[in-house]
Order: C-alpha cells, then sequence, then structure tokens
C-alpha cells in the first residue's frame, strides 16, 4: 500500500465499499425474494386443497367415485401438481390422478369436513359440530420455482455486477479529476526545483484545488520576484563595488598624472616664448592638443571618481535648459548644426542642483553633436507630464546598436576610438542623484538615437 498513489487509493476503497454494498444487498434482497414466492407459491397449492376438499364433499358422501375422478383431474391439470388422491373416511383411496414431473416434491394434506346443521344454517357452527369424512392428498413439485429463484438470482447478480462496474467507471473519473491537480501541482513543483521559474499552475475547477493553485502561483511569483530584487541587489551591489576600485584607481592615476602634466604644460610654455612663430609651429600644436585631452580626460576621472553632492534649490527646469541650450550654440560657432527647440514657456519648478544638471544635459548635447558629426539638427522637445518634467535629445546619427542600449550609461563603455566611456556614466549619476531616470534608444521612423530624462516635478505648474 506505500506505493500505491491516492488515485489507486480511493479507486480500490470505492471497487470494495461499492462491491460489498452491492453484493449484501443482493443477498438480502435475493432471500427476501425467496420466502415471498415459496410462501405465494405453498399458499397457492393450499387453497387448490382447500377448494378440491370442499368440491369433494358430496361425492365422498354419495360415494361417486367418478365425480371425485373427474375433480382429481381437473386439478391435475395444474401446473407443478404431480398426484391429487381423494381418500375416504377409513382411508380408502376415492380418485387418483398423477403424472410425471421431474424434481423435489413436496405434499399437502387437507381433510374434507361436513357439518352439522341445527336450526337456521347460518348460524354459527362449532368444532364439535364439524365430521371429518375423507381428505384430499397433493403432492406437487417445487422443481419450478427453484428454476424461477435461480433465474431471479443471476439476473441480480449481472445487474449487481453492472452497477457496480457502472459505480466504478463514474468513481474513476471522479478520482481523477480529484487528483489531477495534485499531480500537476506535483509536476509544477519538479520543474521550479529545476530551476524553472516561468511556469504557472493551471487553478482548475475544483475550490481547494484552484485555491491551492491560486496560492502555488502567489508563492512563485513572490519567489521570482524576490530572486529578481536579490539579483539587482547583487548586480549593484558588484558595480558599486568595482566603481569604488575603479574610481579609487583612477583618483590616484589622475592625481600622479596632473602633477606632471602641469610642469609639461609650464615648460611648453616656456618653450613657445624662445621659438620664433610658435602658433605656426605644428609640432608645439601637437603637443598643446595632447596636453589639452590628458587633461579633460584627468577632469573626467576625477568628476566621475569623486562626485560632487548635489546643492538642491529651486529651479525653473525650462530656463535652465535654455540657458545651456545658448551656451552650447557659443561653442558650436563655425559649424553647421542646427538646434532645434520646443520647450513650453511656462516655469517647471523643482529641487535640483542646476550646475550638475546642465553638465548632464551638455554631455548629451555634445554627444548628439559628434553623432551628427556637427552637421544637420538637433531635436530638443520638453514636456510635462504626471508631475513629471521631461526632456528627449535626438540626433540623427547611425543610431545605437541594440546589444549596446543597456551598456551605454555603463562607466568606461564606449564605441569611439577616443571616447573615455565616463560622459554618459556621469549623465546617469547626476539624473539619479535627482531621483530622475535616463535612458535611450533609437527614434522611430527616421535615423538617430533618442535620449530621454524624466524628472520629478516638486512644485505645481503655475
Amino acid at each position: 500500500m506505500k506505493g500505491l498513489g491516492i488515485h489507486i487509493r480511493l479507486l480500490l476503497a470505492a471497487v470494495i465499499l461499492i462491491s460489498a454494498a452491492t453484493f449484501t444487498l443482493g443477498y438480502m434482497g435475493i432471500n427476501i425474494t425467496r420466502e415471498f414466492v415459496n410462501s405465494r407459491f405453498e399458499e397457492r397449492i393450499l387453497f387448490l386443497a382447500r377448494y378440491l376438499a370442499l368440491n369433494s364433499e358430496l361425492g365422498i358422501l354419495i360415494g361417486q367415485k367418478a365425480m371425485l375422478e373427474r375433480l382429481a383431474g381437473n386439478l391435475l391439470a395444474e401446473k407443478d401438481v404431480v398426484t391429487v388422491t381423494i381418500i375416504g373416511e377409513n382411508d380408502e383411496i376415492l380418485a387418483n390422478a398423477s403424472k410425471n414431473v421431474s424434481g423435489d416434491i413436496s405434499i399437502v394434506e387437507v381433510p374434507v369436513i361436513i357439518q352439522k346443521t341445527k336450526g337456521f344454517p347460518w348460524g354459527m357452527v362449532s368444532e364439535k359440530d364439524k365430521n371429518i369424512i375423507g381428505k384430499v392428498k397433493i403432492t406437487y413439485s417445487t422443481e419450478g420455482i427453484k428454476k424461477l429463484m435461480k433465474t431471479m438470482s443471476i439476473r441480480f447478480l449481472w445487474l449487481s455486477l453492472g452497477l457496480a462496474g457502472l459505480c466504478v467507471f463514474i468513481f474513476y473519473f471522479i478520482s481523477r479529476s480529484l487528483v489531477a491537480p495534485v499531480s500537476r501541482l506535483a509536476a509544477a513543483a519538479r520543474q521550479v526545483a529545476e530551476g524553472d521559474m516561468k511556469i504557472r499552475v493551471e487553478p482548475g475547477n475544483l475550490p481547494e484545488t484552484r485555491e491551492l493553485a491560486l496560492a502555488f502561483n502567489a508563492m512563485l511569483d513572490s519567489l521570482e520576484t524576490s530572486q529578481a530584487a536579490l539579483k539587482r541587489a547583487n548586480k549593484e551591489m558588484i558595480t558599486q563595488n568595482t566603481l569604488a576600485r575603479m574610481g579609487k584607481f583612477s583618483l590616484m592615476i589622475a592625481h600622479e598624472v596632473k602633477n606632471p602634466l602641469a610642469i609639461i604644460k609650464s615648460s611648453l610654455d616656456i618653450l613657445k616664448k624662445k621659438i620664433e612663430k610658435a602658433s605656426e609651429n605644428t609640432m608645439i600644436l601637437y603637443i598643446e592638443d595632447e596636453i589639452s585631452r590628458l587633461n579633460k580626460l584627468i577632469e573626467d576621472f576625477l568628476l566621475f571618481a569623486k562626485p560632487a553632492v548635489p546643492n538642491f534649490r529651486q529651479v525653473d527646469l525650462n530656463n535652465m535648459l535654455k540657458g545651456q541650450i545658448l551656451r552650447f550654440e557659443v561653442q558650436l560657432n563655425g559649424s553647421s548644426l542646427d538646434i532645434q527647440t520646443s520647450i513650453p514657456q511656462y516655469p517647471c519648478y523643482t529641487e535640483a542642483d542646476p550646475d550638475l544638471m546642465m553638465r548632464a544635459i551638455g554631455n548629451i548635447l555634445k554627444n548628439a553633436a559628434e553623432a551628427n558629426d556637427y552637421n544637420g539638427y538637433i531635436d530638443v522637445n520638453v514636456f510635462c507630464e504626471n508631475k513629471h518634467w521631461i526632456l528627449n535629445i535626438g540626433d540623427q546619427g547611425t543610431g545605437i546598436d541594440g546589444k549596446n542600449i543597456e551598456k551605454i550609461f555603463d562607466p568606461f563603455f564606449t564605441t569611439r576610438s577616443k571616447g573615455t566611456g565616463l560622459g554618459l556614466a556621469f549623465v546617469s549619476q547626476v539624473i539619479k542623484s535627482h531621483q530622475g531616470k535616463v535612458w535611450a534608444e533609437n527614434r522611430k521612423g527616421e535615423p538617430g538615437a533618442l535620449f530621454c530624462i524624466k524628472l520629478p516635478l516638486r512644485t505645481e505648474i503655475t
């Protein structure tokens, strides 16, 4: 029994109970029917014997054997009657009729009584006024009744077997519907144990198993959410540790390089004073460009490795953006790049550090200009929605490779040969410090990338 499942156990229990109940009821029913049929059969034979005794009274009194023989022959025509004998007062046989019938034999005797009447014939007759003048003896066969009972027993047996089979068939499907949800839960649990957290169980129709399936699915949802949160936390912790180590290393390198670079820059300035037409000397221009690039690189390292603490104050973001675009356009003096803006005229106030925000937006504008190769135009679009300030900056470049979209804000990730990979990482750092969100995507229906910034507004629009 230990190896049997719920379905088999329920089925066996049903078979045993249904069979026991069916055969017990069948056995009792057959016995009751047999007693009833036997009783009615014996009563019928006794009735025939009394009827013959009553009709034989006159024949016995006047000694008419022919009449008695006729009465005995008539009764012999009844089915199951084997022998009919009419006996006189002195036990002499007055009439006898018989036929051949096989099987068990039973006998019934009934006396022939004549009544002594006194006065009115309808008066009461006592036992002493009765006179026995003979008797009637009927021998009958019980074979017919036994065959009838055997036929009934066989039919009842087949009927019981049929009912038991039907009950087992119905109970099989009922028990199967009960066990199926549990089996599905067990299969789902095995798949979860193998690492498949996406699987869910169909609730089913039964209230109990439906509630169990819903609880199981809710447990999986909670487990999946917890695992995702744990993965994010681990990833964030690993990223923070990596950034901390890289920041410490960058800070050390920057300090070690910055001082020698300052000495090189000072020495170059002294040499330029001793060289005629230094501004036309190609080698000197190369050295100045490289010194400037190295100095910018060091500043980026220092800025990212040791981020400034935001100095929050109330700022009109639309006005701040307009100022930043004017400054950037000054830097584009001489290029054919155009900046097309759509900025609401009404103010959008929030608590922000305008210096950090302008640097972050400047980095995105610079990336867009480089993606455009300083030609064409850049779209700057601003709108407010659900108490958020949303800025979209789109370029006309080649867009972002799909596999790089998730990594584009990671520190030191760049697809450009001269890029440091810190510009967009700085943007992400600043926007996160303002409880905002920044993301990048490719423009729909036209070439280029779209950078989006979403900041919460902490002051109602006026």
